[in-house]
């Protein structure tokens, strides 16, 4: 199983899409609230290849993009390989 890691902030409706699409497919999350922590926000920066709107989202330490993208990489058939 892929290790999964999302950046979120509170009050954000594409954070809670992205945290539904992967409960939906029954996978186990690291999550990391950035809403009041700019550590957590550096961190995500950082990891996120310089993206810094919310939710930012990692497998296997790879950076996949926000909700929009992980929502895409699903329609395409791509994400359930990814997620193993």
């Amino acid at each position: 199983m892929a290790k999964v890691v999302i950046y979120t902030r509170k009050f954000c409706g594409y954070c809670s899409a992205a945290k539904s699409l992967l409960k939906k497919k029954n996978v186990k999350f690291s999550e990391f609230d950035g809403t009041y922590n700019s550590d957590i926000r550096s961190e995500m920066i950082k990891k996120a290849n310089g993206a810094s709107t919310f939710p930012q989202i990692l497998i296997d330490g790879v950076h996949v993009g926000g909700c929009d993208e992980l929502h895409a990489l699903d329609a395409a058939g791509k994400l359930d390989p990814m997620l193993g």
